[in-house]
């Protein structure tokens, strides 16, 4: 995760709290009324069904893509998913290390809920954290819960993920208002796997890659300030780029907390250009669909989504242990000079290793023109 350094902070950042031994004796002030409308509005007595997604510029979140949307209405398609999953995280080149990840096979029974006649929810993400670890082990720790506690869970849960990513983002401001300490941002990345389908939720730089008998499938965007899409819904809301950050403060465009950081998320009152809205991806399993990678982006500085997928695959193909393998592309990662956190989590469909893929080479036909023939003869007579 890339946040500007300190110097580069505007006149008023630097008391947030802490000082330099880390201790809290200030306390900094939390737009108090932004954070208590934006509550109102996301709760669940909202009356008219609808979620205010303000930040939403524009939303091209909730998709499906037609051709799987085909297969799974396919009556031949009776791949069932046989999950089995690892992860690993490294402390990598930082002083601290910031990421955290969950993984829950059965999200509702993880909190005490039973859903009668319901095929079981799979859960897990991947929270890189900046500016401390306070927002990504609170968004960590209370997301999941968040989930199962909606009302719409689990009949919407487009819906339900959507508004509660920002609810914990509400939630979380309200915490920072009572301990500073805890002031920090995160980005956040989950997938919920629910019979043949897969939702990817994502805000931040995180990502999340499906392997489809080789192929890598992005089931993300990496939201940073160069996205052309992201930087007219920034300047949409007041904000700015500057040197390649978000109002010259951060790396990336959307991200849950960072309530302290001046003009991010709260602009005279209104939603700043820092959004905690998640772009969605919704896509039905099928039996060529092999794995799915989850990274913080310290993996993607070092890694392309193919070339992740192409080495998951052979370490599976040699092992076939989930756990393993995670623990291999961190450490692969860290060979290939990876400097930030690193965290991987892996989620396979299949209980055996991925097939070897035979490439079909397409036959080129070579020839040489009458020029390189004449040059060629006059070589050969000297």
């Amino acid at each position: 995760m890339c946040v500007q350094e300190a110097e580069q902070v505007p006149e008023g950042m630097d008391n947030l709290g802490l000082d330099d031994d880390g201790e809290n004796h200030k306390s900094w002030s939390l737009p108090t009324e932004l954070v208590n409308s934006q509550m109102e509005n996301w709760g669940k007595g909202n009356s008219s069904g609808q979620i205010p997604l303000g930040n939403s510029f524009p939303l091209e979140s909730i998709c499906e893509d037609a051709m799987v949307a085909g297969r799974r209405d396919n009556p031949f398609n009776n791949f069932i998913p046989a999950l089995r999953s690892g992860e690993w995280s490294d402390i990598g080149g930082r002083r601290d290390m910031e990421d955290t990840h969950v993984c829950i096979t059965d999200l509702a029974k993880n909190f005490g809920y039973n859903l009668l006649g319901e095929e079981v929810i799979s859960f897990y993400g991947v929270f890189d954290g900046h500016g401390g670890k306070g927002a990504a082990q609170f968004v960590c720790d209370r997301l999941p819960r968040v989930i199962v506690e909606d009302a719409d869970f689990p009949l919407e849960l487009e819906k339900v993920v959507t508004r509660s990513f920002m609810e914990t983002d509400a939630a979380f401001a309200k915490s920072c208002s009572l301990e500073s300490a805890l002031s920090s941002g995160t980005t956040a990345l989950t997938a919920m796997i629910f019979g043949r389908s897969l939702l990817v939720a994502n805000a931040g730089d995180c990502r999340a890659v499906l392997s489809r008998h080789g192929m890598a499938i992005e089931m993300s965007k990496d939201h940073r300030p160069c996205c052309d899409n992201e930087r007219m819904r920034i300047e949409s809301l007041g904000g700015f780029i500057d040197d390649g950050y978000l109002n010259g403060l951060l790396g990336v465009t959307r991200a849950l907390g960072n309530w302290h950081m001046n003009g991010l998320k709260e602009i005279s009152g209104k939603s700043g250009p820092l959004s905690a809205e998640p772009e969605l991806k919704l896509v039905t399993l099928t039996n060529e669909d092999e794995f799915l990678i989850i990274g913080s982006d310290g993996i993607w500085d070092v890694f392309t989504s193919q070339n992740a997928v192409d080495f998951a695959r052979r370490k599976l193909q040699k092992h076939n242990d989930v756990k393993l393998c995670c623990r291999e592309i961190v450490g692969e990662a860290i060979k290939r000079g990876a400097m930030d956190n690193l965290t991987v989590v892996m989620v396979c469909f299949h209980p055996e290793p991925p097939p070897h893929v035979v490439v079909q080479r397409q036959r080129v036909g070579k020839s040489i023109s009458a020029e390189g023939i004449q040059n060629l003869k006059y070589l050969l007579q000297g």
